[in-house]
């Protein structure tokens, strides 16, 4: 089972598989932005960067772009 942060990400990043990866990537890094909390952002580039399995390869290209 994954972190609640994972899980949504991925929800999110499957929106935008119609893009090239690194566009979907960069809406998905922007959204996250917009709208995560940031303790959410944090735990969530925690658990990328801990290498979290489940992750989406469009949500780990978009933490890479996060501040």
């Amino acid at each position: 089972m994954y972190s609640p942060q994972i899980r949504l990400a991925n929800e999110i990043a499957v929106q935008f598989h119609h893009q090239p990866p690194d566009k979907a990537a960069t809406a998905v890094a922007t959204h996250i932005r917009q709208f995560w909390d940031p303790r959410m952002r944090a735990d969530l580039r925690r658990q990328i960067e801990a290498g979290s399995r489940g992750a989406d390869p469009v949500v780990i290209a978009a933490v890479a772009l996060l501040d």
